[in-house]
């Protein structure tokens, strides 16, 4: 049987966030304007033709896949590469600590502009303007500017993918990031979900 983190994005979006797919049948897709991935449940035909249905003339099917897979014919690999995924081993509770002087704090959608030039400055991966309605964000500040930011993707029974992890190039250097880990880190345990993360 399939671990659901050998093909998160469709169990993401067969499940917790079925409400945001797009699709049906085999393939789901995730709205462009909130990142721009799709998923099959199976390498199949059937699943490739469901795939196809609801993808915009044009447009890549960004999948993640357990392993190399050759798509049926109609189809063409445009990139392939492996990605790291780490998963926090259950139980951990990690502790580091940050500046200070600078606060955590839970973002929201008025953040979404300063988050979006944030995500130009440090490109941390696919980030638009409704990604933040896919989980939690959280983010720091630096004489009212933002500049670092991390936050949820992918929700999948029992897991949650951390994502958009993004510090200003300026202020690298100094746990930020760690920090913002952190606090995820531990608003995942209170809901009883493992984290989760992928890099290239």
């Amino acid at each position: 049987m399939q671990h659901p983190l050998d093909n998160p994005v469709w169990h993401a979006l067969s499940g917790p966030h079925a409400p945001l797919a797009i699709g049906t049948g085999l393939a789901r897709h995730y709205p462009r304007d909130m990142v721009p991935f799709s998923a099959i449940a199976e390498p199949s035909a059937e699943a490739y033709a469901d795939l196809g249905r609801d993808l915009p003339r044009g447009l890549e099917a960004r999948l993640f896949r357990p392993g190399q897979e050759s798509p049926p014919p109609g189809w063409d690999l445009v990139s392939a590469r492996p990605i790291l995924q780490m998963v926090l081993e259950q139980g951990a509770a990690p502790h580091r600590r940050s500046p200070a002087d600078w606060d955590v704090r839970e973002l929201t959608a008025a953040d979404v502009p300063a988050m979006t030039a944030l995500a130009e400055a440090a490109k941390p991966g696919p980030f638009d303007r409704r990604t933040i309605e896919l989980g939690q964000y959280v983010g720091m500040a630096k004489e009212g500017r933002l500049v670092a930011m991390a936050g949820e993707r992918f929700r999948l029974p029992g897991f949650v993918e951390l994502s958009a992890i993004a510090v200003h190039p300026g202020d690298r250097g100094r746990g930020i990031a760690s920090r913002l880990m952190i606090d995820l880190c531990r608003r995942a345990a209170e809901h009883g979900e493992i984290p989760f993360l992928r890099v290239f």
